[in-house]
């Protein structure tokens, strides 16, 4: 792929936080799960829990202290669902583990409607933000991968999956015309964005698909 086709098929990239979120978001960056830890100096078998293991419902990593930051649920990834769907003997931990290792985005609009409006999250309120896919693409280009799919869902089939999906920039593959064989689903960065202000366009405060304020 190239980037400059990447970028003209996908000029918005989108990303669904937790309520609340954007202040820690715009004060230390989009961060992983491991980013997280790593920031919050979670060490040890405490990290297990948050990084290696199914996350069937959202976490604070820090409970009731002023650095506290909550991870999200991972309900549709749970470890059976996933040994059907894994692949090229990747295990459930290690899937959990590179997963958890990534910031995503969705790279079209569609596709986070769709994610507002699933049955466990419609009822919830969520700092929705909206980026410049150009900024974010040149600046991490080498840390950037494609995945043709949604990588951390099992339902309503568990669509085989491998480390395989995500594909950097370069080798994702392309038709005659440059145009992706298949299309792009998700954009994820290796760690962290740790000036991804500098690329949001507007955060949203959204209940499903309910616009409920403009935040930035």
């Amino acid at each position: 792929m190239n980037v400059e086709k990447l970028i003209e098929l996908y000029p918005r990239v989108y990303h669904m936080a937790e309520r609340g979120a954007w202040d820690n978001i715009r004060a230390h960056g989009l961060m992983s799960t491991t980013a997280v830890l790593d920031h919050l100096k979670v060490q040890g078998d405490d990290r297990a829990r948050f990084e290696s293991e199914h996350r069937d419902q959202k976490m604070d990593v820090r409970a009731g202290h002023p650095s506290n930051i909550v991870l999200r649920d991972q309900k549709p990834m749970p470890e059976g669902r996933l040994l059907q769907a894994l692949t090229d003997g990747t295990t459930p931990q290690q899937w959990y583990e590179l997963i958890n290792e990534k910031v995503f985005f969705w790279v079209e609009e569609e596709r986070l409607h769709r994610l507002l409006g699933a049955r466990d999250y419609r009822s919830l309120e969520h700092d929705v933000l909206t980026l410049n896919s150009a900024g974010l693409i040149q600046a991490y280009a080498d840390k950037i991968w494609l995945c043709h799919m949604n990588s951390g869902n099992t339902w309503p089939i568990p669509h085989r999956r491998g480390t395989e999906v995500f594909r950097r920039i370069a080798d994702y593959p392309v038709k005659a015309s440059g145009r992706p064989a298949k299309a792009v689903v998700e954009l994820v960065v290796d760690y962290a964005v740790p000036d991804i202000a500098d690329y949001v366009l507007e955060v949203r405060r959204m209940k499903g698909s309910e616009v409920l304020g403009i935040i930035e």
